[in-house]
């Protein structure tokens, strides 16, 4: 992998778990410190993720993480709802016995993090935890759109935990995807991850723009 597509993938990566917030400038000489490279591929990074629309660009401004407006997140989110539904039920047949266990391990992990208010690690098992049902059902395309998508609303995960209440219910949707499981009940997997992304878009939905702020850096 050369040192521009190594950049990149990590810039992606930073996007899509929420390391930058939405709203915020991205100033090339501190993102590369941060990687410990030059400014030639943060620069093509850049460029590569505002061409995807997961980073805004204007010559006057820079680069900068968009705001999305609520209409823009209701976009995203039935657009989830869609693909990620398909991914669960997909992989739900197909899931190997070391999988299905380590998923259970997973949800152990996030209710530690939960009792923690550890945001950082849940969020990090709860990706992990999606990655791995949403491989199993065998589709790369779908896996890349998946995870287009959440480039669109990576920015925003980090804000989940500005609600106190929101810790109590974000881990519910995950034992019920562990019981579908159980049971072999793949229609009842997709319905317990629209149910988790649909709990976790009711907090991330007021933390959207108001429409004259949206898309603004």
């Amino acid at each position: 992998m050369t040192r521009e597509q190594e950049t990149y993938e990590t810039l992606r990566q930073w996007v899509t778990v929420g390391r930058f917030l939405p709203g915020e400038r991205l100033k090339l000489r501190d993102v590369a410190a941060e990687l410990g490279v030059s400014l030639m591929p943060v620069r093509a990074a850049l460029q590569r993720l505002a061409a995807e629309g997961a980073l805004s660009y204007s010559p006057n401004r820079g680069v900068a993480v968009p705001r999305l407006s609520r209409a823009e997140f209701d976009d995203v989110l039935q657009t989830r709802l869609l693909l990620e539904g398909e991914a669960a039920e997909r992989g739900a047949l197909r899931l190997s016995p070391a999988d299905r266990e380590a998923l259970r391990e997973d949800v152990h992990l996030m209710d530690a993090a939960l009792r923690r208010h550890d945001a950082k690690a849940y969020l990090a098992v709860n990706e992990n935890f999606h990655v791995r049902l949403y491989r199993a059902a065998g589709s790369p395309l779908l896996m890349t759109l998946i995870e287009t998508v959440w480039l669109r609303i990576g920015p925003l995960s980090n804000q989940l935990f500005e609600d106190a209440s929101a810790p109590a219910v974000l881990n519910d949707a995950h034992g019920d995807l562990m019981r579908a499981l159980d049971s072999g009940d793949s229609a009842a997997a997709r319905r317990a991850i629209e149910r988790d992304l649909f709990v976790a878009a009711q907090f991330l939905r007021r933390r959207c723009a108001h429409p004259t702020e949206a898309r603004s850096t």
